[in-house]
């Protein structure tokens, strides 16, 4: 994957987003996207060695169009400044956890897990953390885990969590949830709105010769946790 291509594009964008630019640069584009793809397919089948229910999944189903919707945005740019791929056995929309490769100038991160659950199925989850505390703690306390997503920085929203170098949970409440036990002696957990694990890399990750190699340890240091989600949602979808 020729990353310098991918992200000397994707800097271009970021200073040129307008469709008169981007036509003439077509050609840049379709390159740029290429050896994304061509990345993401080389991840589906290094991640399919340890977890084989996304050996499946195409480029196709995983990556997103590079076109924004700004119908409801106040940013009206037509263009995004990144390329991301969500590799769910499930699909992009899905419920389901699954992992997340995204490349963007200063900005390059691998992630795992949920987003934007439900309040019904994150109630559930809650209530299986507590049922199997510590098979659950077995996941998000390990040694590995802890090494690639141990940030305990707070934060709000997806985008401020960019600035934090790895963490787990994009968006947590300010108390404990309502029905649950404020004395719970692991009540930061059952604070989470999300079961989301990411982790940054530099620009230059995906230009090392074993950047499969170190993604696969990355994301599947993660793994056991969205398993533990993955146990609950499957029930729902």
């Amino acid at each position: 994957m020729d990353t310098k291509l991918i992200l000397d594009f994707l800097r271009a964008v970021a200073s040129n987003n307008n469709r008169e630019w981007f036509q003439s640069h077509r050609a840049d584009y379709d390159a740029a996207r290429g050896e994304f793809e061509r990345g993401v397919e080389q991840a589906i089948g290094r991640i399919a060695d340890f977890d084989a229910s996304i050996a499946a999944v195409t480029v196709k189903d995983a990556t997103y169009r590079f076109y924004r919707d700004t119908r409801f945005s106040a940013d009206k740019s037509p263009y995004k400044n990144h390329f991301g791929a969500y590799i769910n056995a499930h699909g992009k929309k899905a419920l389901r956890g699954g992992y997340y490769l995204h490349m963007e100038p200063g900005n390059c991160l691998l992630a795992v897990g949920n987003y934007w659950l439900p309040t019904n199925i994150l109630t559930a989850c809650r209530n299986e953390m507590m049922a199997n505390e510590e098979q659950w703690l077995k996941c998000v306390e390990s040694r590995s885990f802890r090494k690639y997503f141990g940030s305990k920085v707070e934060t709000t929203e997806w985008a401020e969590s960019w600035d934090v170098p790895q963490g787990f949970g994009l968006t947590k409440l300010k108390t404990c949830p309502a029905g649950f036990p404020r004395d719970y002696a692991h009540v930061n957990y059952l604070r989470l709105k999300d079961y989301c694990a990411w982790h940054h890399v530099a620009d230059d990750f995906f230009a090392a010769e074993g950047w499969l190699d170190e993604t696969a340890r990355i994301l599947r240091a993660a793994k056991p946790m969205m398993d533990f989600m993955n146990a609950v949602i499957d029930d729902y979808e």
